[in-house]
Formats: C-alpha cells, structure tokens, sequence
C-alpha cells in the first residue's frame, strides 16, 4: 500500500489544501496576496493560492455552498484536503472510515468526511513538488560560514509550503485518538491539558496538525470546536522578517507578541491576525522528524510555548520552571 521514506512508510504527507470560509473574499485575497501566496486565480466566488510545493488555500465566503456545513463554529479553515502518497493508500484509508461514517468521493477523486468532533477533512492523492530553498549560513566568532559572502537581502516573503493546521477541539484528547488511529498520524509532543502535536506519517515536519484544547484558559478560548491557525513556511529569519514589514506597511494588524521561538518545536514564528480567521503564521527553522523521535510530555505548557519573544505577553512575564518527560511508550498519559 506504500513505500518507505526516510525510514517510515508513507500514506498522508501533509496538507494538500486549506478551504477558508470568510466574510469577504476580496479583502482577504488581499490579505493572502500581501502575506506573499501566489495567485492562481479569482472571480467573486473564490480566490485560489498555488504554493511552491502545490499545495493551495483556497478563499470562499463562508456561504458558499460548496463549504461543508459541520459543527465548526466561525470564520477561517472550513475544510482540510489531506495529500495521500497513492491510490491504494487512499482505497485502504477510505476502506476503513467508511466502517462507521459516510465518505463521500467525488468527480476529482476527493474523499469527504468529518471526523469525530466534527471537523470537515478530506484526502486525496498528492504528489507534492520538490521545494528549493538555498541554505544561507549564520556567522559568528569561530564558527565562519560565510566569508566574503553577504546574506541574501530578500524583497518579499514567498511561502513554499503550508506546514501545519490548528483547530481549537472541545474533546481535543479524544479526537487526537482518532487522528493517530484511523488517519495514521504520529504523536510528536504533548502539552498537558492544552494540546497535542501529530505528524502526518508521510512528513518529516514536527507536526502537521495540532489540537488545542477548547477549554484551555487563553484568549478566545470557548469551549466551541474553532479554527486557530495555520502556519507557512519561509526559508529563515530574514525572510519572516520581510513578510512581517511587509503586512505592517500594507496596513495589516500588528502580531500580539512578535517574533518568537517556540520550545516545543525549536521553530521561529510569527503569527498575525486574519480577516479570513485566525491566524496566519509565518514559521521557519523547525525541527523535522521521523519514526525514532521520542515524545515527550510537557507538564507546564507555557515553557512549551516560547524560548523568547519579541514582545512579552503577561502571561509570559513569570517564567516557568523546566519540566519536560519522555514519553518512550508513545502514548499519552491520563489528564487526571
């Protein structure tokens, strides 16, 4: 059913397209044209971005017939399309969700469903495009990777690739059990009582799907099954950077926090607010993983969430203490 890659076999490889549903298609195809998407194309229906890697986000008002009606609440990523490595991992896939829901496949090839709590996903065979990005080194004293070489002075962010999506779950422990079990996604990490990382088993990337837990005491938090954000990949700091003056001076709203690093997966980012819904983040320079990483159990989550930060929300301003647990079993402990 399939092939072996980087030591793990292969069936989902990550997202093919993000489906928005939004209040105005024009502004956000603004929003996504300014943010550094390339266009492929737009009408008064929808607009269509095409990333290096092929995958695309797609912008539809939110009552466009053709968003699923689930028990999503809100405006933002109203469908995830799942990149699948072949037809026959794609028949085995099916095969199986079709024991206790209804799959719907149409004219493309495209199996619909929803999942557990509820949220509209899809698959479809993938064939992902080879992405290029040219490796810049960093100089400091006694470690010169660059001599007689300046850094690359970049104009404008492009995003090659969709990284990750973020969905707010009520049951978000219950629906990660789906996720691994009946979609093949790996555990990666795991933040107690706030959310858990999966990889898709055909990706390399820390992860490609995290649920947060709805309940979680952060901003926006209620409770209700939500979309968070979705993250973008850009090649390295200075090309986050660009992008993030860029949607500054194209009048966008300003990051609540800035420019940061994440512990739980060593990644640069940068999330900003979306008329589309959400956020949309720009990341770079996150750990990438196979089938030998070991899990791990982050007690205080808030250590999880940054090394640093531009800006220092409050609830950042007390550090926490280190605690991280192996999770050398691969499963997730009781939340009790």
């Amino acid at each position: 059913m399939s092939v072996c890659y980087l030591g793990f076999d292969m069936s989902i490889i990550g997202i093919e397209s993000l489906i928005y549903g939004v209040d105005d298609v024009e502004l956000c195809t603004r929003y996504f044209r300014d943010f550094g998407l390339e266009q492929e194309r737009s009408d008064a229906q929808e607009a269509v971005f095409r990333l290096a890697e092929g995958s695309k986000v797609v912008v539809r008002s939110i009552n466009d017939p053709r968003i699923p009606k689930s028990k999503q609440l809100g405006i933002g990523v109203r469908e995830v399309v799942w990149g699948v490595d072949s037809q026959a991992s794609l028949d085995a896939l099916v095969l199986d969700l079709q024991r206790d829901r209804d799959v719907f496949i149409d004219e493309e090839g495209i199996a619909r469903f929803f999942t557990d709590s509820g949220l509209a996903f899809a698959l479809r065979v993938f064939a992902r495009r080879p992405v290029i990005n040219a490796s810049v080194g960093a100089n400091a004293s006694g470690a010169i990777q660059r001599l007689n070489m300046p850094r690359v002075w970049r104009t404008r962010a492009c995003p090659k690739t969709i990284n990750h999506v973020v969905f707010a779950v009520p049951d978000f422990l219950a629906e990660t059990t789906f996720f691994r079990e009946r979609l093949g996604f790996k555990l990666s990490d795991y933040q107690r009582g706030v959310g858990v990382y999966l990889r898709a088993s055909g990706s390399n990337n820390h992860h490609s799907l995290l649920a947060i837990n709805a309940s979680a005491p952060f901003p926006g938090m209620d409770g209700q099954l939500r979309f968070h954000h979705a993250n973008f990949g850009v090649a390295d700091i200075d090309e986050l950077m660009v992008g993030v003056n860029n949607m500054e001076r194209c009048g966008w709203p300003k990051s609540h926090v800035g420019v940061g690093r994440h512990r739980v997966d060593s990644a640069l980012f940068c999330y900003l607010p979306s008329p589309a819904g959400g956020e949309t983040e720009y990341g770079t320079d996150s750990d990438y993983v196979d089938d030998t990483w070991v899990p791990r159990e982050w007690p205080i989550p808030l250590f999880a969430y940054s090394h640093w930060t531009q800006n220092i929300p409050q609830f950042l301003e007390n550090l926490p203490e280190w605690e991280v647990r192996y999770l050398t079993d691969g499963k997730l402990p009781s939340e009790k």
